[in-house]
């Protein structure tokens, strides 16, 4: 037994897709255009945010972090994904799960801190206008992102260490496209109830705050935004919001989607093609939703298109 378990903390078998090899073919030319996609989306945005002075505030701040994010988030686990589509040898190293776990995680919690911050930044810029200099000052919105990566870089290592030391024993597949946390700490051979326990207070601390946060600052946006005597006035007040708006339903939605339906061995197929949209898909719609919706945005996009033209 225990040269059997010195075997199985060598490696992890990832299930993904295996045994649908024209699937993998077809997911792998879709999810690769995805990633060119949001590499280049989010690359831009952050790119723009930083040339043009006119979006140096604390709104596009956020959202370059966001952007930064994305990348960041994809990058832990798709390019991995991407290989295993086209090998025969799916494996993975313990170690090189755990940093997986550990990244994964680490982008999800700051994505989930991130969108609350900004839902504050809203409510503020619209419920208090007058004030919004002094509150969201360079002094308060840079160590509020600071924070927001610190909260999830901590809550990641606290789990990944945990879910690392547990034993695991004859069972070394995981029946995911990467080392999801969830995934692998069903395979320890030990009781698993302290580590879901953590688990649920992270969750409640660094998903459903933010929620809770972002809730009341867009019912006190409505609020304020159905007091306004004008439809235009309603209009530009909630442009300035609408973008982040539909990035937390699109986020928040897949997420309570995937962990809140009933769970049946039937749709384990569908719950990891979910997974997959939640990893690829809401990273590539984010800057395609701020540039269609955002005006500054698109101004700032033909500003320096046009300066680039000119300059040759």
């Amino acid at each position: 037994m225990e040269w059997e378990n010195q075997t199985i903390l060598v490696e992890f078998f990832l299930k993904g897709l295996s045994g649908f090899p024209s699937l993998e073919l077809l997911f792998f030319v879709l999810i690769l255009i995805m990633y060119v996609v949001i590499l280049l989306g989010n690359g831009t945005l952050i790119l723009i945010s930083i040339l043009d002075s006119h979006l140096h505030t604390p709104m596009y701040f956020f959202l370059g972090n966001l952007s930064f994010l994305d990348i960041c988030y994809t990058s832990t686990s798709i390019p991995s994904t991407l290989v295993s589509f086209l090998s025969e040898r799916k494996t993975i190293s313990f170690s090189g799960c755990a940093v997986q776990m550990f990244l994964g995680l680490a982008m999800g919690t700051t994505e989930c801190v991130l969108l609350g911050m900004m839902a504050f930044d809203r409510y503020v810029a619209i419920c208090n206008p007058l004030r919004y200099p002094v509150i969201i000052s360079k002094d308060s919105f840079v160590p509020m992102a600071a924070g927001t990566w610190i909260i999830g870089v901590i809550n990641s290592a606290v789990q990944t260490v945990f879910v690392v030391q547990l034993p695991f024993c004859r069972n070394n597949i995981i029946n995911h496209f990467s080392c999801e946390i969830l995934a692998v700490m069903k395979l320890a051979c030990a009781d698993i109830s302290g580590n879901e326990f953590i688990m649920l207070v992270a969750t409640t601390l660094f998903t459903l705050m933010p929620l809770l946060l972002i809730v009341i600052s867009y019912s006190l946006i409505i609020s304020s935004i159905l007091k306004i005597p004008t439809s235009e006035g309603r209009s530009k007040a909630f442009s300035t919001c609408s973008a982040h708006l539909t990035v937390v339903i699109i986020f928040y939605g897949t997420i309570l989607f995937m962990y809140m339906k009933p769970k049946s061995t039937e749709t384990l197929n569908s719950d990891k093609l979910i997974s997959l949209f939640y990893g690829v898909m809401t990273p590539m719609m984010n800057p395609l939703i701020y540039s269609l919706r955002n005006k500054d945005v698109k101004e700032a996009m033909k500003y320096l298109f046009s300066r680039r033209l000119f300059s040759k």
